[in-house]
């Protein structure tokens, strides 16, 4: 049973209920977790939204490094600590590590460094939402956003080696396509898939270009996923394209 969701802004939730979307991806930054004051105002705009809030994106703001000589690791802690308490409260189900700013990989900073690092940050998220309902979910992102996973089957590498129940996969779509990756890999890495976002070409809304859809539904089909699958696109005509968008996937995943 696949449910969808459009990523956006809290402030759309009613809109997004109303065209009939069984849930809304928020940017988890849009929280404040840092600021005390703001995140106390911020937080019962999710937990009451009139759409349930079942995913959250964009994890860390950019200039809260997770690789390179800049960690912080107080901060880090601290940070994970307040989204872990912040996503069991909203009721989520599902947070992406996107967040290609953060994880970049500095121009003289070994790569193998660097992917120590992101493995005891995925360590500490995945001991933080033990018991919270909460999954994160790996994000890869395409060359041109982050020079650290670049590709599913990159991302499940590190899911399996941190080997935590609260640490799976998302596939892209518009990244898979930027980088060219064979729809095989939804197949093969279908143990590790978690959620699920769309595009269309351009990274316009789902239905609207040329990508190969009939393909990649055949693929994820086939992979046995049941889940979240949510549209993450630039939109021309807000409501036109939610609506159509919304009516292109339910059709596509013969819903």
């Amino acid at each position: 049973m696949y449910t969808f969701g459009w990523c956006s802004e809290i402030q759309q939730a009613e809109k997004l209920k109303d065209l009939g979307f069984d849930y809304i991806e928020c940017a988890l930054v849009s929280l404040n977790l840092e600021n005390e004051t703001e995140y106390a105002a911020r937080l019962p705009l999710f937990m009451n939204s009139p759409l349930p809030v079942r995913a959250f994106n964009i994890f860390f703001p950019g200039d809260l490094k997770v690789v390179g000589p800049e960690v912080d690791q107080e901060r880090l802690q601290r940070y994970i600590h307040k989204a872990a308490k912040a996503l069991n409260q909203v009721g989520a189900k599902n947070v992406v590590l996107g967040s290609g700013r953060s994880r970049n990989i500095p121009e003289g900073w070994e790569r193998n460094r660097s992917e120590e690092q992101f493995m005891q940050l995925l360590s500490c998220i995945g001991e933080e939402f033990a018991g919270t309902g909460v999954t994160l979910v790996i994000e890869p992102l395409n060359k041109k956003e982050t020079n650290l996973i670049n590709s599913v089957s990159e991302a499940v590498r590190f899911a399996k080696q941190v080997n935590h129940p609260s640490v799976r996969v998302l596939a892209d779509f518009y990244h898979m396509d930027e980088e060219k990756e064979s729809l095989q890999t939804l197949i093969d890495n279908k143990a590790w898939l978690q959620h699920i976002h769309l595009a269309d070409t351009g990274r316009f809304s789902p239905g609207t270009g040329q990508y190969p859809y009939e393909q990649f539904v055949t693929a994820l089909k086939a992979s046995g996923y049941e889940g979240m699958i949510s549209a993450e696109c630039t939109v021309r005509d807000p409501e036109t394209d939610q609506r159509d968008s919304l009516a292109f996937m339910k059709r596509v995943f013969a819903y």
